[in-house]
């Protein structure tokens, strides 16, 4: 099986099934679901078979692809994994098939909604699994440019009363509404791709005009002025999209009105790509200036968490709790590859799978309690646990990992991250983690035990809701099990990671 081209089926099986769905299987909902659920899950075994077959011994990048597509500009089809990219396109795989069960029951234009999602996790893969920087940037928007159709026609919005001396403004730029958060996203992530190509175009002519070749550019030293503002552009572009402060903003817009799958995708995945950027092209090309500025990037992962933290506290829509939980985690994803630790660095790649399930399982039932209740109003909601013991089960094994419960994959991802700040040059940044920790232990028990935990809410539309019903239970159950599953055998996540992350310190802060 190793000699199929496994990269490339893994990437291009959903954009097939996007295909089929448009040209097939249009007017016909049951085939349409069906045929994204076998796109999603030809992924899913792929990467699976990728992660198994990872030779850890070797290490390096494997199952190579490679073709030329422009001979006389250096551009190439080259696929590659390493360590860190194969458990980022496993979270993928498993994300997206969960997705498509969550979204099961999406009536609208159904066949344009699935063709849409999965040509947006192509790009995905794309960008996880591609090794030549040009093609990585055109899969880069391809992961991107489908939100703001997806958010646009399938979103919601929300009520937001605007409020303070830019009422007014806010007021007239339609605030709280889809089309107002799709228009956001869009700009704030194609303004992000802007200082991207930037960077990648400044290392094409600084080659000489002859490669895109991340192998071949990570053999090269640049110069000490080029990789300075270069590694910023690649910090501001690709921090765009993880959330960084204070350019996180479209970020919590985005995700209260995205669908359940969309949101899925855009918080468990789409926000990894911009830290996984920042760590292969940023770290691993430019090591010098990614040391000089370590301080910075481990600064705003510190403000992000307790900043992050703080505003999911003040929330009163259950969504933008969980939007705003983003926001604090990713800082710990961008505080832990700060650390220039191996303990910091496999935390930080941790700390991508583990909030990538635990957010996709967050926006799951976010989506089911919405379904059913037809409310995100949390001191509206109360006493769900009766009705829907299952949800209410799920969702407080996915507030314990996020608050980083032992035996849970966020308290390994928090626990190597906080012995990384500690062992790092700036210590104290182990303090604002540790008080995010903290503030996220009180919105997540304060969310479960007011919706699901607390007495019966007096509406009489509460009353009698149903818990998860056939395909939903695979989303959830794969979910929760994956979450369970890496905090009790982190290794499965950790030693391949460990052979990525290794070279990449050695490289960065020598012998």
């Amino acid at each position: 099986m190793n000699r199929l081209p496994l990269l490339s089926i893994m990437t291009w099986a959903p954009f097939v099934s996007a295909l089929v769905i448009m040209f097939v299987a249009r007017r016909r909902p049951l085939l349409v679901r069906w045929t994204a659920a076998i796109g999603a899950g030809i992924s899913l075994v792929a990467s699976l078979w990728v992660y198994w077959a990872y030779d850890r011994a070797a290490a390096g990048f494997q199952f190579q692809e490679e073709f030329a597509l422009v001979p006389s500009l250096g551009i190439s089809y080259l696929m590659a994994v390493d360590g860190i990219s194969a458990l980022m396109a496993l979270l993928t795989s498993i994300i997206i098939f969960a997705g498509v069960f969550a979204s099961w029951t999406t009536k609208e234009r159904s066949q344009e909604f699935y063709a849409l999602l999965l040509v947006l996790v192509t790009g995905v893969y794309g960008v996880f699994v591609t090794l030549d920087l040009f093609v990585f940037f055109l899969f880069y928007e391809i992961a991107v440019l489908p939100m703001y159709l997806l958010i646009g026609i399938w979103g919601s919005s929300g009520d937001v009363r605007p409020q303070g001396i830019f009422g007014w403004a806010m007021g007239r730029t339609g605030v709280g509404t889809k089309e107002y958060a799709a228009m956001k996203l869009t700009l704030y992530l194609l303004f992000g791709s802007a200082f991207i190509l930037v960077g990648v175009l400044a290392l094409f002519v600084a080659t000489g005009s002859r490669t895109f070749s991340f192998l071949e550019l990570q053999t090269m030293t640049f110069d000490a002025t080029l990789q300075t503002w270069v590694f910023l552009a690649f910090y501001v572009g690709f921090g765009i999209l993880a959330g960084i402060w204070p350019l996180h903003t479209w970020s919590p817009d985005g995700h209260a009105s995205a669908p359940t799958a969309v949101s899925m995708l855009h918080a468990g995945v789409l926000m990894k790509l911009g830290a996984y950027g920042v760590v292969r092209l940023g770290m691993g090309l430019l090591p010098d200036a990614a040391v000089d500025w370590a301080w910075l990037v481990g600064t705003i992962g510190c403000i992000n968490i307790v900043y992050g933290a703080l505003s999911a506290m003040a929330q009163t829509d259950l969504k933008y709790v969980i939007a705003y939980s983003s926001v604090s985690h990713m800082g710990v994803v961008m505080l832990g590859a700060a650390t220039l630790t191996p303990n910091g660095l496999n935390g930080s790649v941790f700390q991508m799978f583990a909030h990538g399930i635990m957010t996709g399982l967050f926006f799951a039932l976010v989506g089911l309690v919405y379904e059913k209740a037809h409310s995100r109003e949390i001191f509206k909601m109360g006493g769900f646990g009766a009705m829907m013991p299952g949800i209410a089960t799920a969702f407080t094994i996915g507030g314990l990992s996020s608050l980083g419960l032992p035996a849970t994959a966020g308290f390994v991802a928090e626990f190597l991250t906080f012995l990384g700040a500690w062992n790092s040059d700036y210590q104290w940044w182990l303090f604002p983690a540790v008080i995010g920790a903290f503030l996220t232990s009180i919105y997540v028990l304060r969310v479960a035990g007011q919706i699901f935990w607390g007495p019966k809410a007096d509406d009489p539309h509460f009353h009698n809701l149903p818990d998860a019903q056939g395909p939903e239970w695979a989303a959830l159950g794969i979910l929760v099990f994956v979450l369970v599953l890496f905090g009790v055998v982190p290794s499965i996540a950790i030693a391949p990671v460990d052979t990525a992350t290794g070279p990449l310190l050695l490289r960065l802060t020598g012998p």
